[in-house]
């Protein structure tokens, strides 16, 4: 072996990650050449989402939001599953079994990660999944904007199996992406489902082989880091707001939104595209973005 990676570059001659780890150790953060990689750290729950975890993300989201070095954020797990889902001993036995508040402040923490800060993160993001994605983490991997999974990724909505309906908000993710006839049969029969269906739902963007998995994640998260993030943020957010408007409403807010991102721009990117393309014809729009450097 010579050392070099698959996409041609040299293990050694990479920059090291800045890491870092959640108090609880729940959560883990990596960060090098512009993507934040943003782990569930639970390995042998199977990253089993508990309300330590579910706290800690939103540290984790705080960090990457703020940290210069990571302009996307990939969500993966570490070890052989991206989420088995909510922990059941520690949210269906533990939590329960505590006082009413507890249990109300539990679903509000799970909450304002899994979607109300994730749906329109600051940043580009993707859910790379490597493995199990069960039940509750369904909410996460469709509040990615991209989704990514290896083709022998195991997906699966067993709550029927074990005698309640889907939990928080899955349902409702499963509406945002998959057509209602798969979704209601596999919240209906609890089957399972491999990455190759679940791309060809729509649930993920694509699935890949599973050696393939990083490159091709890594591959999607440099393209997007060549743009910038406050246009990206606001190409993605006016889109899944405006989906939701009339065509009435969605004309005003997305020129609004359009005027907001390009006054606000600290890197004046469209003044610098228009430059390069106009004046100094170094690069066509239509072919890829230019030279931010």
């Amino acid at each position: 072996m010579d050392g070099t990676d698959e996409d041609g570059t040299g293990a050694d001659e990479r920059p090291p990650l800045e890491v870092w780890e959640s108090p609880e150790g729940t959560v883990r953060v990596e960060i090098g050449s512009d993507i934040g990689w943003l782990l569930f750290n639970r390995p042998e729950k199977r990253n089993a989402m508990n309300p330590a975890l579910n706290a800690e993300m939103a540290q984790a989201l705080d960090l990457l939001e703020g940290h210069e070095g990571a302009r996307v954020v990939v969500l993966t797990g570490a070890g052989e599953a991206w989420s088995a889902g909510m922990d059941l001993k520690e949210y269906f036995r533990d939590v329960e079994a505590s006082p009413p508040h507890v249990e109300i402040a539990a679903r509000r923490t799970s909450a304002e990660w899994q979607w109300r800060r994730l749906i329109h993160f600051a940043k580009p993001t993707i859910a790379m999944v490597n493995g199990w994605c069960f039940g509750g983490a369904f909410t996460p991997l469709v509040c990615c904007d991209l989704a990514i999974a290896a083709e022998d990724a195991v997906f699966g909505l067993s709550e029927v199996n074990w005698g309640i309906p889907p939990g928080g908000l899955v349902s409702r993710a499963l509406a945002e992406t998959v057509p209602t006839r798969d979704a209601l049969w596999f919240i209906m029969t609890g089957e399972t489902f491999d990455g190759r269906r679940a791309a060809a739902m729509r649930l993920v963007n694509e699935a890949v082989p599973a050696d393939r998995l990083r490159a091709r994640t890594e591959e999607v998260a440099r393209l997007l880091a060549r743009h910038s993030t406050r246009v990206l943020r606001g190409a993605k957010v006016g889109f899944k707001k405006a989906r939701l408007m009339s065509w009435d409403e969605a004309e005003d807010y997305l020129y609004a939104k359009l005027d907001q991102t390009v006054l606000g721009d600290p890197e004046q990117t469209k003044q610098e595209g228009l430059r390069q393309f106009l004046d100094r014809k170094t690069y066509r729009p239509g072919l890829g973005s230019f030279d931010r450097r």
